[in-house]
């Protein structure tokens, strides 16, 4: 039976070079060029993250999920989210490392889907760094109910034909290509009528016709696109692991995107108890220190076991997904995962503005970016409450009626049960009285 809570000696070791080196060189990237982070590199930026991805090649860190064939170390999920507690403090990190969101989830699929062809052309370019992609599924009337899809893409000879809308298409406006699922058999079930397109972002009937941004962001500078599709053709080749695949495709593909969210969510998280902490053991008022009041040691230990009962599924989830290599399996898990994040970042990244008072809320600390980015995670890639049903349903399963009202352990149901068990018993008792 194995069972241990440790980290081998030698991924420590790197684990501990990474935490040295974001903080020292890869952090002051996002007070210098903050937003920007998914921009192609210009001469300028190139010169100072060409050398930090350099760096972390040679440390055996980058692209850490996939195998060697394609550039990364084979390490797998549980040791990425290892390594993500610590990238997610910074929005620099994951491009450095190699598994920024959503290229990672597209890498992923192009990796498991892709011809050979189509890793030569888009995942290798996507792996070295050098593009960025897009993962263009959502549409506006639809939103988290793919079965209600009206793009479509319709053959026409050697081509296919693409037309609808997109929405919330994130990173279109920098991506080099974009993944897009659309409906190619009208006549059978969603499930089985839909396929997915690689789709260069140069190709003549893409039109973009408004980025849209978060909260907080001025407008004009948003990076989720509304994306018209007119007669958009692309060759037969650029069809993506099948005709009709598309669902299965998805679930990969959401599936390594919601537990790479909550890897990073861990980090950003760890950072506002870090500051919260240290920001009671630093400012005095009323006659004592933050650290000694009741209710601010109500809001760090709300905090510490909230965080790690968190970080404790997403490990378990991610180890399971290295166990059994199938995101279907573990779909109960993820989806888990996904349910409890937002509330997560948003409970302790709130207590820490609370201990910051009037710094807290201010523009020079990020808890409200935080508490505005748990909310963009109660919605990104299925909504919260989707996803609480998948768990019931995933959890009932394991379950059967009872033959009438009463629960199994209901109490007399039981003492009933265990007289009758010992009725020769009890009778030869009374009898002795």
């Amino acid at each position: 039976m194995g069972w241990d809570f440790e980290t081998e000696p030698d991924f420590q070791a790197k684990l501990d070079w990474a935490d040295q080196f974001v903080r020292e060189e890869v952090e002051p990237l996002d007070l210098v060029w903050p937003g920007l982070e998914f921009t192609p590199l210009d001469e300028t930026r190139r010169k100072a993250i060409d050398p930090l991805k350099d760096e972390v090649r040679r440390q055996g860190l980058w692209a850490t999920h996939l195998g060697p064939e394609l550039g990364g170390q084979g390490y797998g999920q549980l040791k990425l989210a290892l390594l993500n507690e610590i990238l997610g403090r910074s929005s620099w990190a994951p491009i450095v490392f190699g598994c920024q969101a959503p290229d990672t989830g597209n890498a992923e699929i192009i990796a498991h889907y892709g011809t050979d062809e189509q890793k030569d052309r888009y995942l290798r370019p996507l792996l070295d760094g050098e593009v960025f992609s897009c993962y263009s599924m959502t549409e506006p009337h639809a939103g988290a109910d793919p079965t209600m899809f009206k793009t479509q893409g319709v053959q026409d000879g050697d081509e296919w034909v693409i037309n609808g809308w997109k929405f919330f298409s994130s990173n279109a406006n920098t991506a080099a290509f974009l993944i897009v699922m659309a409906v190619t058999n009208p006549d059978v079930s969603p499930y089985k009528g839909m396929s997915m397109f690689l789709v260069p972002t140069d190709t003549p009937g893409i039109e973009i016709v408004r980025n849209v941004g978060l909260a907080g962001e001025p407008e004009g500078h948003g990076s989720h696109a509304l994306i018209h599709y007119q007669d958009v053709r692309v060759p037969a080749d650029a069809l993506l692991g099948g005709e009709g695949q598309a669902f299965a495709i998805a679930q990969t593909r959401l599936g390594g995107g919601r537990i790479h969210h909550a890897m990073r969510t861990i980090g950003l998280a760890q950072q506002a108890l870090d500051m919260m902490c240290e920001r009671a053991l630093s400012r005095e008022t009323q006659g004592s220190l933050l650290a000694d009041k009741q209710m601010v040691q109500g809001y760090i230990a709300d905090s510490y076991a909230q965080l790690t009962q968190f970080r404790l599924l997403v490990l378990y989830t991610a180890w399971s997904i290295d166990r059994y290599n199938d995101y279907r399996k573990v779909r109960k898990d993820i989806a888990t995962v996904k349910v409890v994040m937002p509330d997560v970042l948003h409970d302790i990244a709130w207590r820490a503005m609370q201990v910051h008072g009037a710094l807290g809320v201010s523009n020079e600390m990020p808890f409200m970016r935080m508490i505005n980015g748990a909310a963009v995670m109660g919605l990104a890639d299925g909504p919260t409450e989707v996803h609480k049903v998948t768990i019931a349903r995933q959890v009932l399963r394991g379950y059967e009626a009872t033959d009438d009202l009463w629960p199994t352990r209901h109490i007399p149901k039981l003492r009933d049960a265990a007289r009758a068990k010992y009725a020769e018993l009890l009778e030869h008792e009374v009898g002795n009285q």
